[in-house]
């Protein structure tokens, strides 16, 4: 599994967890924010009249209101982002990632409100009656000049629609049911495969309905799900309020430093904790990836501006609220930098050709430059040493998670803690496990993800039952998460082959998410900055080729609500 992982990996060092991603990503932001002059400033408050209601009126061409829409867009959007990548972007870069994501976010607000008016403004009516829209849309139908000449972009179109039906199952299905299962079998005890099985059969049956039944359901199912979390979020928060400042201290104070070692956590510097933090932005409030707008497309609204407004909301209550509690939460309880019992993935142990000791700190500076790649050390490849589940190697260092392992107990089996400990040798090549045995590896390390939300939760008012609403929690989210993707996914397979492909698209959708709910953590989690990057690059060309359109749009909607609600309070809009 690790060397699945590492392939991965090296395609996602092309890509994704490139040095240039990060910074095409918040250029665009950055771009679009200086020369749109602050839309998601300026337009802030007409964003909240618009969702309200203010402006509805029922005869208004779509399938969806605006508050469905967002309520859709938003469930696509909060996930695992929320609970596990924000737990995942502070294991990898310390709290300053955190800092990173919310600026990612601040741009990303305005990135949203350009792609969602584009898509709103040349969605299709489909043969159906139904509404299609998305950057393949927008791509295709625009008008697109190079040098005075008219230029076709359905190449990019095309390749977008490929990228999102990839990223449908790399967001929305594998790593949402990952998360859950992995939480539900922590927490409760409840097998993966019956996780799998159990929710791929509710899946089915919601997203057969299309849209107007996947709003029905998201619109009601995210209201409900951000009460649960925030009531245990904030009873963590304030539990532990002589941490809130220190927190707030940690993720604004090492910015451009990075974040020194403290308990298990070896430290992260700069350039990792940058890449790290806004590609988990990216993944929290996907501004920039193209997969809100196939959402807001079906929104019933005469101009697409006004979809816009509203789609600068998502990445302020996505990240820039709700991964910022959860962000508290993990600081605040102090989880994230401290070992727990927990089982080992496989892609995420390497064992060192050498023993370096955590108490000694020139070995934890070799450690901390060997996992921050600015220096590799050797890896150990031979035999590991157990009697009776104990390793009797002296020249080695095991790490899991980015930590040196503690109590290490080698187990027979798939089994629990109970089963069977294990004695003999098991083969390790290259710092990995090429034993073909099923062993399992029992330790105290760092953790990240979902469980380490759920850690978190344990230490407020609500005691142990706090991985309760983790649980529940995480379960509504990526649910709703993975209901919206597939809807993204069937946009783009009627866009590239036509209505009758979706039934099977939606089969195997299903499929991938039953068997997702017991692979590997980290390789899902790889599989998905992959998917995402590869869907958002084309994206933003696009955005980029039409930032003049975008302009025109904005005078145009400022001319049509001028004429229609005269004497209404509202932005300047030239």
């Amino acid at each position: 599994m690790r060397e699945v992982n590492e392939f991965l990996t090296l395609i996602d060092s092309f890509i994704g967890s490139a040095w240039w991603f990060p910074y095409a990503l918040l250029g665009t932001g950055l771009f679009f924010t200086l020369y749109l002059k602050f839309p998601q400033i300026r337009f802030f408050r007409h964003a909240v009249r618009i969702v309200t209601g203010k402006y509805d009126r029922k005869d208004l061409p779509g399938d969806t209101s605006h508050f469905q829409a967002l309520a859709t867009a938003l469930s696509g959007t909060v996930g695992t982002g929320n609970i596990a990548g924000v737990a995942f972007a502070v294991h990898l870069g310390g709290p300053a990632a955190l800092f990173w994501m919310l600026v990612t976010a601040a741009l990303g607000m305005c990135t949203k409100f350009v792609e969602v008016s584009l898509s709103h403004k040349y969605r299709t009516k489909l043969p159906d009656g139904t509404m299609a829209g998305g950057p393949m849309y927008y791509m295709k139908n625009a008008e697109f000049k190079f040098r005075g000449k008219k230029v076709s972009l359905k190449w990019l179109a095309a390749i977008f629609a490929f990228a999102t039906v990839l990223s449908s199952f790399g967001t929305g299905s594998l790593p949402q049911i990952n998360s859950i299962s992995s939480t539900l079998l922590a927490t409760f005890g409840i097998d993966q495969v019956i996780t799998g099985a159990v929710l791929a059969v509710f899946l089915g049956l919601v997203i057969i309905g299309g849209i107007k039944r996947i709003a029905a359901v998201t619109s009601k199912l995210v209201p409900g799900m951000a009460i649960i979390y925030f009531i245990g979020a904030f009873a963590v928060i304030f539990f532990n309020y002589e941490n809130i400042v220190p927190s707030l201290a940690a993720i604004f104070g090492d910015i451009f430093s990075g974040t020194a070692a403290t308990g298990g956590f070896i430290g992260a510097n700069l350039a990792f904790a940058f890449n790290r933090g806004v590609n988990r932005g990216l993944f929290s409030n996907e501004a920039g990836q193209g997969s809100a707008p196939i959402a807001h497309a079906s929104a019933k609204a005469n101009e697409p501006l006004s979809e816009g407004m509203v789609a600068i909301l998502e990445p302020f209550i996505d990240t820039i609220i709700i991964c910022t509690v959860t962000g508290l939460v993990l600081l605040s309880s102090g989880v994230w930098a401290e070992k727990h019992q927990n089982q080992f993935e496989y892609a995420e142990i390497e064992i060192l050709a050498d023993q370096y000791k955590e108490t000694v700190p020139e070995h934890k500076d070799k450690i901390y430059r060997h996992l921050n790649e600015i220096e590799a050390l050797p890896t150990f490849s031979g035999e590991l040493r157990v009697e009776n589940g104990k390793i009797v190697n002296d020249d080695i260092t095991f790490i899991h998670a980015r930590s040196f392992a503690d109590n290490i107990t080698v187990f027979k089996n798939e089994g629990l803690l109970d089963e069977e400990v294990f004695s003999g040798v098991i083969k390790i090549q290259n710092g990995d496990v090429v034993d073909e045995r099923p062993l399992k590896f029992i330790g105290e390390s760092l953790v990240h993800s979902a469980p380490l939300t759920a850690l978190a939760f344990n230490r407020g008012f609500f005691g142990d039952y706090g991985q309760y609403i983790v649980s529940i929690g995480l379960l509504l989210f990526a649910f709703s998460t993975a209901i919206s993707w597939s809807y993204y996914g069937d946009r783009a397979m009627t866009y590239l082959f036509g209505p009758r492909s979706v039934i099977y698209y939606r089969i195997v959708y299903v499929v991938a998410f039953f068997f997702a709910a017991f692979q590997d953590t980290t390789i899902i989690w790889t599989l998905s900055a992959i998917t995402i990057a590869l869907m958002t690059l084309p994206n933003l060309i696009g955005i980029i080729w039409l930032r003049r359109d975008m302009k025109k749009t904005i005078r145009e909607y400022g001319d049509f609500f001028e004429e229609n609600f005269p004497g209404s309070k509202h932005p300047k809009f030239k």
